[in-house]
Protein backbone atom coordinates (compact mmCIF):
# COMPACT_ATOMS: atom_id res chain seq x y z
CA UNK A 1 0.00 0.00 0.00
CA UNK A 2 0.95 3.64 -0.84
CA UNK A 3 0.66 5.84 2.03
CA UNK A 4 1.45 9.53 1.16
CA UNK A 5 0.94 10.87 4.77
CA UNK A 6 2.36 8.74 7.31
CA UNK A 7 1.44 9.66 10.92
CA UNK A 8 4.32 8.52 13.69
CA UNK A 9 5.98 9.44 16.87
CA UNK A 10 8.67 7.60 18.79
CA UNK A 11 8.60 5.15 20.85
CA UNK A 12 7.63 6.29 24.45
CA UNK A 13 4.20 7.07 22.40
CA UNK A 14 3.98 3.96 19.96
CA UNK A 15 3.41 1.16 22.76
CA UNK A 16 0.82 -0.13 24.62
CA UNK A 17 3.23 -0.25 28.31
CA UNK A 18 1.99 -4.50 28.75
CA UNK A 19 -1.29 -3.48 28.79
CA UNK A 20 -1.07 -1.13 31.67
CA UNK A 21 -1.49 2.73 31.05
CA UNK A 22 0.18 3.74 34.68
CA UNK A 23 3.53 2.58 33.46
CA UNK A 24 3.82 4.75 30.74
CA UNK A 25 4.36 7.34 33.12
CA UNK A 26 7.52 5.82 33.97
CA UNK A 27 8.53 7.24 30.63
CA UNK A 28 8.55 10.88 32.06
CA UNK A 29 11.04 10.21 34.78
CA UNK A 30 14.70 9.68 33.82
CA UNK A 31 15.94 5.53 34.68
CA UNK A 32 16.01 4.76 38.52
CA UNK A 33 18.39 2.56 39.17
CA UNK A 34 18.38 0.30 35.81
CA UNK A 35 19.81 0.73 32.48
CA UNK A 36 18.24 2.84 30.04
CA UNK A 37 17.18 -0.17 27.73
CA UNK A 38 15.48 -2.33 31.02
CA UNK A 39 13.79 1.08 32.00
CA UNK A 40 11.99 1.53 28.12
CA UNK A 41 11.24 -2.39 27.78
CA UNK A 42 9.25 -2.07 31.69
CA UNK A 43 7.65 1.84 30.55
CA UNK A 44 7.49 1.12 26.26
CA UNK A 45 7.81 -1.85 24.95
CA UNK A 46 7.77 -2.33 21.33
CA UNK A 47 4.13 -3.43 19.86
CA UNK A 48 2.93 -5.45 17.32
CA UNK A 49 2.92 -4.48 14.37
CA UNK A 50 1.94 -5.78 10.61
CA UNK A 51 4.36 -6.17 7.20
CA UNK A 52 4.00 -2.33 6.45
CA UNK A 53 5.01 -1.84 10.08
CA UNK A 54 1.46 -0.13 11.20
CA UNK A 55 1.30 -0.74 14.80
CA UNK A 56 -1.86 -3.51 16.28
CA UNK A 57 -2.52 -0.22 19.25
CA UNK A 58 -1.87 3.69 18.47
CA UNK A 59 -2.37 6.32 20.55
CA UNK A 60 -5.99 7.66 20.54
CA UNK A 61 -5.04 11.07 19.38
CA UNK A 62 -3.33 9.74 16.35
CA UNK A 63 -6.22 7.50 15.61
CA UNK A 64 -8.29 10.37 15.07
CA UNK A 65 -6.22 12.34 13.25
CA UNK A 66 -5.87 9.16 11.02
CA UNK A 67 -9.43 8.81 11.07
CA UNK A 68 -10.17 12.16 9.59
CA UNK A 69 -7.68 11.80 6.71
CA UNK A 70 -9.16 8.56 5.08
CA UNK A 71 -12.31 10.23 5.51
CA UNK A 72 -11.44 13.41 3.68
CA UNK A 73 -9.59 10.33 1.16
CA UNK A 74 -6.14 10.27 1.59
CA UNK A 75 -3.30 7.59 1.54
CA UNK A 76 -2.11 7.34 5.24
CA UNK A 77 -1.33 5.42 8.31
CA UNK A 78 0.11 5.34 11.42
CA UNK A 79 3.29 3.69 11.19
CA UNK A 80 5.76 2.80 14.05
CA UNK A 81 8.79 4.51 14.78
CA UNK A 82 11.29 1.64 13.78
CA UNK A 83 9.42 0.82 10.19
CA UNK A 84 9.05 4.59 8.59
CA UNK A 85 12.12 3.96 6.33
CA UNK A 86 9.59 1.68 4.93
CA UNK A 87 7.96 4.13 2.74
CA UNK A 88 10.64 6.81 2.27
CA UNK A 89 9.68 6.62 -1.50
CA UNK A 90 6.12 7.14 -1.23
CA UNK A 91 5.52 9.65 1.93
CA UNK A 92 4.93 13.37 1.20
CA UNK A 93 4.00 14.33 4.63
CA UNK A 94 5.01 13.09 8.39
CA UNK A 95 2.42 13.77 10.85
CA UNK A 96 3.71 13.91 14.34
CA UNK A 97 1.95 14.12 17.91
CA UNK A 98 3.06 13.77 21.31
CA UNK A 99 1.96 14.22 24.90
CA UNK A 100 5.18 15.71 26.01
CA UNK A 101 7.55 16.24 23.27
CA UNK A 102 10.28 17.89 24.92
CA UNK A 103 9.70 17.01 29.04
CA UNK A 104 8.90 20.65 29.98
CA UNK A 105 4.95 19.54 30.96
CA UNK A 106 3.85 17.75 34.65
CA UNK A 107 5.55 15.60 36.16
CA UNK A 108 8.49 15.38 33.83
CA UNK A 109 9.88 19.16 34.37
CA UNK A 110 9.50 17.99 37.83
CA UNK A 111 12.01 14.32 37.81
CA UNK A 112 14.10 16.49 35.24
CA UNK A 113 14.37 19.46 37.96
CA UNK A 114 15.14 17.03 41.17
CA UNK A 115 17.67 14.40 39.40
CA UNK A 116 19.26 16.82 36.90
CA UNK A 117 18.81 14.32 33.84
CA UNK A 118 16.92 14.56 30.60
CA UNK A 119 13.57 12.60 31.12
CA UNK A 120 13.20 9.09 29.16
CA UNK A 121 10.33 10.80 26.98
CA UNK A 122 12.30 13.81 25.78
CA UNK A 123 15.56 11.46 25.20
CA UNK A 124 13.32 9.02 23.09
CA UNK A 125 11.64 12.07 20.97
CA UNK A 126 15.13 13.88 20.49
CA UNK A 127 16.58 9.97 19.25
CA UNK A 128 13.36 10.00 16.77
CA UNK A 129 14.01 13.09 15.48
CA UNK A 130 17.40 12.86 14.61
CA UNK A 131 17.15 8.78 13.15
CA UNK A 132 18.29 7.89 9.65
CA UNK A 133 14.48 7.80 8.64
CA UNK A 134 13.40 11.26 9.60
CA UNK A 135 16.13 12.69 8.37
CA UNK A 136 16.07 11.11 4.93
CA UNK A 137 12.47 11.84 4.60
CA UNK A 138 13.20 15.68 5.15
CA UNK A 139 16.28 15.70 3.38
CA UNK A 140 13.72 13.85 0.30
CA UNK A 141 11.69 17.31 1.00
CA UNK A 142 9.10 15.56 3.16
CA UNK A 143 6.49 18.13 4.83
CA UNK A 144 6.61 17.86 8.81
CA UNK A 145 3.41 18.79 10.45
CA UNK A 146 3.54 18.43 14.74
CA UNK A 147 0.66 19.03 16.87
CA UNK A 148 -1.24 17.34 19.98
CA UNK A 149 -0.94 17.92 23.45
CA UNK A 150 2.11 19.51 24.04
CA UNK A 151 2.50 21.58 20.53
CA UNK A 152 2.70 24.66 22.72
CA UNK A 153 6.41 23.47 23.90
CA UNK A 154 7.71 24.03 20.19
CA UNK A 155 7.31 27.65 20.85
CA UNK A 156 10.10 26.91 23.51
CA UNK A 157 12.33 24.97 21.10
CA UNK A 158 12.81 27.20 17.91
CA UNK A 159 16.01 26.04 17.23
CA UNK A 160 14.76 23.10 17.00
CA UNK A 161 11.94 23.58 14.93
CA UNK A 162 14.33 25.31 12.59
CA UNK A 163 16.90 22.59 12.64
CA UNK A 164 14.66 19.59 11.73
CA UNK A 165 12.81 21.69 9.60
CA UNK A 166 9.11 21.48 10.66
CA UNK A 167 7.14 22.78 8.53
CA UNK A 168 4.24 22.90 10.69
CA UNK A 169 2.40 23.11 14.31
CA UNK A 170 -0.61 22.89 15.00
CA UNK A 171 -2.33 23.55 18.59
CA UNK A 172 -5.64 22.81 19.45
CA UNK A 173 -8.07 20.32 18.17
CA UNK A 174 -6.94 19.64 14.90
CA UNK A 175 -10.33 17.68 13.48
CA UNK A 176 -11.28 20.59 11.31
CA UNK A 177 -7.60 22.16 9.85
CA UNK A 178 -5.69 18.97 8.94
CA UNK A 179 -7.01 18.18 5.86
CA UNK A 180 -5.84 21.48 4.64
CA UNK A 181 -2.80 21.07 5.65
CA UNK A 182 -2.22 17.93 4.32
CA UNK A 183 -3.56 18.78 1.38
CA UNK A 184 -1.50 21.72 0.69
CA UNK A 185 1.59 19.97 1.34
CA UNK A 186 0.96 17.53 -1.10
CA UNK A 187 0.16 20.03 -3.91
CA UNK A 188 3.68 21.90 -2.51
CA UNK A 189 2.27 24.79 -1.22
CA UNK A 190 3.78 26.77 1.49
CA UNK A 191 2.47 25.77 4.87
CA UNK A 192 1.87 28.20 7.55
CA UNK A 193 4.28 28.34 10.25
CA UNK A 194 1.88 27.80 13.45
CA UNK A 195 -1.63 26.92 13.46
CA UNK A 196 -4.14 27.58 16.56
CA UNK A 197 -7.53 26.18 16.55
CA UNK A 198 -9.53 28.61 19.56
CA UNK A 199 -12.36 27.23 20.94
CA UNK A 200 -14.42 28.80 18.78
CA UNK A 201 -13.12 26.53 16.03
CA UNK A 202 -13.53 23.28 17.67
CA UNK A 203 -15.14 20.49 15.81
CA UNK A 204 -18.61 19.39 16.69
CA UNK A 205 -19.72 16.07 17.61
CA UNK A 206 -20.83 15.00 14.06
CA UNK A 207 -17.71 16.19 12.85
CA UNK A 208 -15.14 13.90 15.24
CA UNK A 209 -14.50 11.20 13.46
CA UNK A 210 -14.94 7.13 14.83
CA UNK A 211 -11.16 5.99 15.04
CA UNK A 212 -10.70 3.64 12.20
CA UNK A 213 -7.87 1.21 14.16
CA UNK A 214 -7.30 0.20 17.57
CA UNK A 215 -6.26 3.00 20.61
CA UNK A 216 -3.57 2.15 23.30
CA UNK A 217 -4.76 -0.05 25.49
CA UNK A 218 -8.50 0.22 24.18
CA UNK A 219 -9.42 4.43 25.39
CA UNK A 220 -11.92 5.89 23.82
CA UNK A 221 -13.30 9.46 24.06
CA UNK A 222 -16.55 10.16 26.22
CA UNK A 223 -16.89 13.91 26.22
CA UNK A 224 -14.37 16.80 25.56
CA UNK A 225 -13.77 19.99 27.67
CA UNK A 226 -14.51 20.43 31.00
CA UNK A 227 -16.49 22.47 32.92
CA UNK A 228 -14.97 23.65 36.27
CA UNK A 229 -12.24 26.12 35.21
CA UNK A 230 -8.89 25.71 36.61
CA UNK A 231 -6.66 28.27 35.34
CA UNK A 232 -3.55 26.18 34.98
CA UNK A 233 -5.59 23.42 32.71
CA UNK A 234 -5.92 23.94 29.12
CA UNK A 235 -8.88 21.47 28.74
CA UNK A 236 -11.16 23.94 30.21
CA UNK A 237 -10.88 26.62 27.50
CA UNK A 238 -12.46 24.09 25.45
CA UNK A 239 -15.98 23.52 24.78
CA UNK A 240 -18.03 21.00 26.49
CA UNK A 241 -19.49 17.83 24.36
CA UNK A 242 -20.49 14.81 25.21
CA UNK A 243 -19.89 11.79 22.68
CA UNK A 244 -23.20 10.14 22.29
CA UNK A 245 -23.40 6.15 23.32
CA UNK A 246 -23.30 5.25 19.89
CA UNK A 247 -20.05 6.22 18.94
CA UNK A 248 -18.56 5.08 21.87
CA UNK A 249 -19.84 1.60 21.26
CA UNK A 250 -18.81 1.77 17.74
CA UNK A 251 -14.63 2.85 18.77
CA UNK A 252 -15.24 -0.14 21.81
CA UNK A 253 -16.12 -2.64 18.93
CA UNK A 254 -12.91 -1.32 16.57
CA UNK A 255 -10.81 -1.94 19.25
CA UNK A 256 -12.00 -5.66 20.63
CA UNK A 257 -11.70 -6.92 16.68
CA UNK A 258 -8.27 -5.66 16.64
CA UNK A 259 -7.71 -7.77 19.77
CA UNK A 260 -7.92 -5.26 22.61
CA UNK A 261 -10.06 -7.19 25.69
CA UNK A 262 -9.22 -3.65 27.91
CA UNK A 263 -11.05 -0.08 27.85
CA UNK A 264 -10.07 3.33 29.40
CA UNK A 265 -12.95 5.93 29.26
CA UNK A 266 -11.25 8.87 28.60
CA UNK A 267 -12.56 12.54 29.76
CA UNK A 268 -10.99 15.41 32.17
CA UNK A 269 -14.13 13.67 34.76
CA UNK A 270 -15.50 10.66 33.83
CA UNK A 271 -18.68 10.90 36.36
CA UNK A 272 -19.43 14.20 34.86
CA UNK A 273 -20.91 12.57 31.01
CA UNK A 274 -24.16 14.30 30.82
CA UNK A 275 -24.44 15.28 34.16
CA UNK A 276 -26.37 18.47 35.81
CA UNK A 277 -23.28 21.23 35.36
CA UNK A 278 -21.05 19.43 37.48
CA UNK A 279 -23.64 17.03 39.70
CA UNK A 280 -23.03 13.84 38.09
CA UNK A 281 -26.41 11.72 37.09
CA UNK A 282 -26.98 8.42 37.36
CA UNK A 283 -28.66 6.75 34.66
CA UNK A 284 -26.29 8.13 32.01
CA UNK A 285 -23.18 6.68 34.18
CA UNK A 286 -24.81 3.14 34.58
CA UNK A 287 -25.99 2.84 30.79
CA UNK A 288 -22.48 4.20 29.78
CA UNK A 289 -20.91 0.99 31.82
CA UNK A 290 -23.55 -1.43 31.59
CA UNK A 291 -22.62 -0.85 27.28
CA UNK A 292 -18.60 -1.13 27.65
CA UNK A 293 -19.38 -4.29 30.54
CA UNK A 294 -21.03 -5.85 27.63
CA UNK A 295 -18.55 -5.22 24.84
CA UNK A 296 -15.02 -5.49 26.61
CA UNK A 297 -14.42 -9.30 28.02
CA UNK A 298 -10.87 -7.71 30.03
CA UNK A 299 -10.71 -4.35 32.11
CA UNK A 300 -12.20 -1.54 32.29
CA UNK A 301 -10.80 1.63 33.49
CA UNK A 302 -11.52 5.93 34.23
CA UNK A 303 -8.74 8.04 32.68
CA UNK A 304 -9.73 10.97 35.08
CA UNK A 305 -12.26 11.78 37.43
CA UNK A 306 -13.07 14.54 40.11
CA UNK A 307 -12.57 14.04 43.75
CA UNK A 308 -15.78 16.80 43.79
CA UNK A 309 -17.75 14.15 41.56
CA UNK A 310 -16.80 11.03 43.47
CA UNK A 311 -18.04 12.77 46.84
CA UNK A 312 -21.05 14.11 45.45
CA UNK A 313 -22.46 11.17 43.41
CA UNK A 314 -21.77 8.85 46.39
CA UNK A 315 -23.59 10.98 48.80
CA UNK A 316 -26.61 12.05 46.68
CA UNK A 317 -26.98 8.98 44.52
CA UNK A 318 -24.55 6.13 46.10
CA UNK A 319 -23.61 6.12 42.78
CA UNK A 320 -20.08 4.63 43.36
CA UNK A 321 -20.95 1.80 45.29
CA UNK A 322 -23.46 0.75 42.94
CA UNK A 323 -21.30 0.88 39.93
CA UNK A 324 -18.49 -0.90 41.64
CA UNK A 325 -20.35 -4.00 43.47
CA UNK A 326 -23.24 -3.90 40.34
CA UNK A 327 -20.70 -4.04 37.74
CA UNK A 328 -17.09 -3.36 37.73
CA UNK A 329 -16.30 -5.45 40.65
CA UNK A 330 -18.05 -8.42 39.19
CA UNK A 331 -15.41 -8.40 36.37
CA UNK A 332 -12.18 -7.05 38.07
CA UNK A 333 -10.72 -6.48 41.19
CA UNK A 334 -10.26 -3.10 41.63
CA UNK A 335 -10.51 -0.07 39.33
CA UNK A 336 -7.83 3.13 38.55
CA UNK A 337 -8.21 6.60 38.18
CA UNK A 338 -5.98 9.57 38.23
CA UNK A 339 -7.71 12.49 39.79
CA UNK A 340 -6.51 15.99 41.26
CA UNK A 341 -5.86 16.92 44.67
CA UNK A 342 -3.33 20.40 43.73
CA UNK A 343 -3.42 21.88 46.70
CA UNK A 344 -4.73 21.61 50.44
CA UNK A 345 -4.92 25.74 50.61
CA UNK A 346 -8.54 26.88 50.45
CA UNK A 347 -7.23 30.09 49.85
CA UNK A 348 -5.18 29.06 47.17
CA UNK A 349 -8.01 27.08 45.91
CA UNK A 350 -10.23 29.88 45.82
CA UNK A 351 -7.99 32.00 43.25
CA UNK A 352 -6.54 28.78 41.15
CA UNK A 353 -9.26 26.45 40.81
CA UNK A 354 -12.71 27.97 42.17
CA UNK A 355 -15.40 25.62 40.66
CA UNK A 356 -12.94 22.55 41.92
CA UNK A 357 -14.99 21.53 44.93
CA UNK A 358 -18.48 22.67 43.17
CA UNK A 359 -21.00 21.84 43.80
CA UNK A 360 -19.66 21.93 47.52
CA UNK A 361 -18.50 25.49 48.54
CA UNK A 362 -14.43 25.87 47.70
CA UNK A 363 -13.97 26.50 51.78
CA UNK A 364 -14.77 22.67 51.90
CA UNK A 365 -11.96 21.35 49.81
CA UNK A 366 -9.97 19.41 51.83
CA UNK A 367 -12.99 17.74 53.45
CA UNK A 368 -13.77 17.33 49.32
CA UNK A 369 -10.68 15.21 48.90
CA UNK A 370 -10.64 13.02 52.64
CA UNK A 371 -14.31 12.22 52.33
CA UNK A 372 -13.50 11.17 48.34
CA UNK A 373 -10.48 9.32 49.62
CA UNK A 374 -12.36 7.34 51.68
CA UNK A 375 -14.99 6.38 49.72
CA UNK A 376 -12.69 5.38 46.60
CA UNK A 377 -10.55 3.18 49.07
CA UNK A 378 -14.05 1.38 50.60
CA UNK A 379 -14.76 0.61 47.48
CA UNK A 380 -11.52 -0.62 46.01
CA UNK A 381 -10.73 2.62 43.50
CA UNK A 382 -7.21 3.27 43.44
CA UNK A 383 -6.42 6.85 42.25
CA UNK A 384 -2.88 8.63 40.64
CA UNK A 385 -3.45 12.22 42.54
CA UNK A 386 -1.39 14.72 41.24
CA UNK A 387 -0.49 17.59 43.72
CA UNK A 388 1.69 21.03 42.14
CA UNK A 389 3.86 22.85 44.19
CA UNK A 390 5.26 26.51 43.05
CA UNK A 391 1.26 27.43 42.17
CA UNK A 392 1.24 31.25 41.46
CA UNK A 393 0.57 33.63 44.61
CA UNK A 394 1.60 30.27 46.84
CA UNK A 395 2.52 31.13 50.52
CA UNK A 396 4.12 29.13 53.06
CA UNK A 397 0.69 28.65 54.83
CA UNK A 398 -0.58 27.61 52.06
CA UNK A 399 1.99 24.69 52.25
CA UNK A 400 1.60 24.13 55.11
CA UNK A 401 -2.29 23.27 54.68
CA UNK A 402 -1.29 20.83 52.17
CA UNK A 403 0.92 19.11 54.45
CA UNK A 404 -2.28 18.74 56.71
CA UNK A 405 -4.09 17.44 53.97
CA UNK A 406 -1.60 14.63 53.55
CA UNK A 407 -1.48 13.82 57.10
CA UNK A 408 -4.75 12.82 56.71
CA UNK A 409 -4.58 10.81 53.21
CA UNK A 410 -1.96 8.41 54.90
CA UNK A 411 -4.93 5.65 55.29
CA UNK A 412 -6.44 5.45 52.31
CA UNK A 413 -4.50 3.61 49.30
CA UNK A 414 -3.84 5.95 46.64
CA UNK A 415 -0.46 7.04 44.61
CA UNK A 416 0.09 10.80 45.17
CA UNK A 417 2.31 12.26 42.63
CA UNK A 418 3.49 15.86 42.93
CA UNK A 419 3.92 18.36 39.97
CA UNK A 420 5.77 21.54 39.54
CA UNK A 421 3.90 24.46 38.14
CA UNK A 422 3.88 25.10 34.33
CA UNK A 423 2.20 27.92 33.07
CA UNK A 424 -0.71 26.31 30.76
CA UNK A 425 -4.56 27.16 30.58
CA UNK A 426 -5.43 30.27 31.55
CA UNK A 427 -2.14 31.00 33.43
CA UNK A 428 0.12 30.43 30.72
CA UNK A 429 1.96 33.94 30.77
CA UNK A 430 3.00 33.10 34.29
CA UNK A 431 6.44 32.12 35.45
CA UNK A 432 7.49 28.45 35.25
CA UNK A 433 7.95 27.37 39.00
CA UNK A 434 11.95 27.13 38.98
CA UNK A 435 14.54 25.00 40.93
CA UNK A 436 15.65 28.12 42.82
CA UNK A 437 11.94 28.87 44.39
CA UNK A 438 11.86 25.35 46.07
CA UNK A 439 11.85 25.71 49.78
CA UNK A 440 12.06 24.41 52.66
CA UNK A 441 7.79 23.34 52.64
CA UNK A 442 8.25 21.92 49.65
CA UNK A 443 10.83 19.70 50.38
CA UNK A 444 8.79 18.69 54.03
CA UNK A 445 5.74 18.16 51.37
CA UNK A 446 7.66 16.06 48.82
CA UNK A 447 9.10 13.52 51.59
CA UNK A 448 5.41 12.83 52.93
CA UNK A 449 4.30 11.92 49.33
CA UNK A 450 7.38 9.81 48.60
CA UNK A 451 6.79 7.73 52.14
CA UNK A 452 3.23 7.57 50.79
CA UNK A 453 3.23 6.43 47.63
CA UNK A 454 5.92 4.05 48.27
CA UNK A 455 4.00 2.53 50.91
CA UNK A 456 1.02 2.07 49.44
CA UNK A 457 3.06 1.09 46.17
CA UNK A 458 4.26 -1.79 47.86
CA UNK A 459 0.37 -2.64 49.09
CA UNK A 460 -0.73 -2.18 45.21
CA UNK A 461 1.78 -4.59 43.50
CA UNK A 462 1.09 -7.52 46.17
CA UNK A 463 -2.50 -7.32 46.19
CA UNK A 464 -3.79 -5.75 42.66
CA UNK A 465 -1.20 -4.94 40.17
CA UNK A 466 0.38 -7.02 37.58
CA UNK A 467 -0.55 -10.49 38.86
CA UNK A 468 -1.27 -12.77 35.71
CA UNK A 469 1.54 -14.76 35.10
CA UNK A 470 2.32 -13.72 31.83
CA UNK A 471 3.03 -10.18 33.69
CA UNK A 472 5.39 -11.57 36.31
CA UNK A 473 8.97 -10.42 34.62
CA UNK A 474 7.31 -6.68 34.51
CA UNK A 475 5.36 -7.36 38.48
CA UNK A 476 9.48 -8.07 39.37
CA UNK A 477 10.94 -5.53 37.68
CA UNK A 478 8.62 -2.81 39.52
CA UNK A 479 9.07 -4.26 42.81
CA UNK A 480 12.81 -4.00 42.46
CA UNK A 481 12.35 -0.71 41.41
CA UNK A 482 10.29 -0.03 44.72
CA UNK A 483 12.66 -1.40 46.47
CA UNK A 484 15.67 0.66 44.83
CA UNK A 485 13.73 3.61 45.84
CA UNK A 486 12.76 2.46 49.01
CA UNK A 487 16.75 1.88 49.78
CA UNK A 488 17.89 5.28 48.02
CA UNK A 489 15.36 7.42 50.45
CA UNK A 490 16.81 6.26 53.05
CA UNK A 491 20.11 6.84 52.52
CA UNK A 492 19.37 10.72 51.05
CA UNK A 493 17.12 11.55 54.17
CA UNK A 494 18.48 11.59 57.18
CA UNK A 495 20.55 14.60 55.10
CA UNK A 496 17.47 16.00 53.92
CA UNK A 497 16.22 16.11 57.15
CA UNK A 498 19.62 17.95 58.58
CA UNK A 499 19.82 20.09 56.02
CA UNK A 500 16.20 21.36 56.96
CA UNK A 501 16.86 21.34 60.94
CA UNK A 502 20.22 23.39 60.33
CA UNK A 503 18.51 26.12 58.11
CA UNK A 504 15.56 26.37 60.91
CA UNK A 505 17.88 27.41 63.11
CA UNK A 506 19.76 29.55 61.01
CA UNK A 507 15.95 31.22 60.63
CA UNK A 508 15.09 31.51 64.58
Amino acid sequence: MVFEAVISSDRTMISNHHGREFLGFMTTSPPIGLPEKIWMWLAAPKPKVDKLGRPVEAPYGLRKIEAKLLEEGFNTAIVDPDHIAKHLDTMKVLLIGHHDYFAYGPPSNEWWMIMGKEPINRISFMRFMNSTAVREAKRRGVKIIVGGPAAWQWLWEPGLWKKWGIDTVVEGEAELVIGDLVEAALNGEKLPDYVYVGPSDSPSIDEIPVIKGASVNGLVEIMRGCPRGCKFCSVTLRPLRFIPLDYIRKEIEVNVKAGVKNVILHSEDVLLYHADGVKPLPEPILNLHKMTAGLVPGTLVWSHTSLAAVKYSEEKHRLITRLMNEIILTRQEFLGVEVGIETGSTRLAKIIMPAKAAPYPTEKWPEVVIDAFRIMHENRIIPAATLILGLPKEREDDLVATAELLDELKQYRSLIVPMFFVPMGALKNMDWFRKHRIKEEHIKIMLKILDHSLHWAEDIINNFYLKEPHMYPVRLGIKLLIKYIRFKARQVKPAIEAFLQEREKKNT
